[in-house]
């Protein structure tokens, strides 16, 4: 299996090029758009994480899954076509690119791969950036649903009980400790602690799959189990699933995470370790 992630040096050599994609963001600002007009990957064009990758935040959560046809009009937009790879790359930790990666494969495209390291990775090996924003070209992507694993709320409460239930947040927002974003703190009942930094090193950079093999095995996620992963929104977790992915286990993702679960007062809350 060809690996989901690419180096600097291997993106670098690509011919022809494959369709890259700037797709840097962070919880708290400031926007990723103003990093990308600072300096990014030559051709590389900006990808909006809140509104390309996701759908309107409401009854479905901060960060739902968009519609077939808006993904499909914001992919042809940016340039996206089914034939022709796709290279996704935030700051360093590929915790936003990885939900690009994620939502490009659900939605169908074969060939996507993430920027192992990042924008930080590819200057640290001094390769050229850009400060131009490219024309593009529309694309021809078709988005086609079911490309990943998926679960609904139902399914995600059953698997905490029958499987292995990921929770990719911070152990204190898990615990219920603190909450910066949703109204309510707290986990699904069940679930196992499992913050997405533990899948990178100190650079950004992903950890061997040997050592992913190893952190995920002691939390029970293994090939042989029943994975799945959900975080606040449905970013983090797309990291998880990657990581998993890299450790060769494969997971479920829970798109509509802790701030689609919180929406119905019926389902139940559990804080602590």
């Amino acid at each position: 299996m060809t690996s989901p992630l690419i180096t600097p040096g291997e993106l670098s050599a690509m011919s022809p090029r494959p369709t890259v994609l700037d797709v840097r963001w962070r919880l708290a600002g400031p926007p990723g758009a103003e990093s990308y007009r600072e300096g990014h990957l030559p051709g590389a064009v900006f990808c909006d994480l809140d509104t390309d990758l996701a759908g309107p935040p409401g009854a479905g959560g901060r960060h739902p899954l968009p519609s077939p046809e808006r993904f499909q009009a914001a992919m042809r937009r940016l340039g996206v076509s089914g034939s022709r790879p796709v290279v996704v790359y935030d700051d360093a930790d590929s915790t936003a690119a990885a939900r690009a990666w994620w939502t490009l494969s659900y939605f169908g495209h074969p060939d996507v791969r993430v920027l192992d390291g990042g924008y930080r990775a590819w200057t640290e090996a001094r390769l050229p950036v850009a400060k131009d924003e490219p024309e593009v070209a529309p694309g021809d992507f078709t988005a086609t649903p079911g490309g990943m694993p998926l679960l609904t709320a139902d399914e995600a409460g059953a698997l905490a009980g029958s499987g292995v239930l990921l929770d990719a947040r911070a152990a204190e927002r898990y615990r219920g400790e603190v909450e910066p974003v949703d109204p309510v703190a707290g986990h699904i009942p069940g679930a196992v602690s499992a913050p997405t930094g533990e899948n990178v090193d100190a650079s950004g950079r992903f950890l061997p799959p040997e050592r992913l093999r190893a952190r995920f095995a002691a939390l029970g996620a293994t090939e042989t189990a029943r994975v799945g992963a959900y975080c606040g929104s449905g970013v983090t977790a797309s990291h998880e699933v990657l990581a998993l992915r890299l450790a060769g286990v494969p997971a479920a993702l829970y798109a509509g995470s802790w701030s689609h679960w919180i929406t119905d007062p019926a389902r139940p809350v559990a804080t602590g370790g």
